[in-house]
């Protein structure tokens, strides 16, 4: 974001701001049941991630690698924590909605 992105940016406005930042006002809104249940899927996906990165590499390694890789692919990581905070975000309203 430049730095003058956030001095247009409407906070009230349900289709502005950052990904990063409706996914916070959603979750506010939601049971507390429901959010930890839907963070609970998301440490199940990192585990998941991590044990399979295990199968390759040392577990003392992890760290390094994930940090290095972020280095050197910031631009790419950035938009995919987007699309994840949008996605979800999505299935907070959608279990919201049940």
């Amino acid at each position: 974001m430049s730095r003058f992105e956030a001095l247009f940016e409407d906070e009230d406005d349900i289709f502005s701001g950052s990904p990063q930042s409706k996914y916070w006002d959603i979750a506010k809104q939601v049971s507390e049941d429901l959010y930890q249940y839907d963070f609970d899927e998301i440490i199940t996906k990192i585990a998941v991630m991590e044990k399979m990165l295990m199968q390759q590499h040392h577990e003392d390694d992890l760290n390094r690698i994930v940090e290095s890789y972020a280095l050197m692919n910031q631009e790419e990581i950035e938009l995919h924590k987007k699309s994840l905070y949008m996605e979800y975000a999505g299935r907070l309203i959608y279990k919201l909605s049940d």
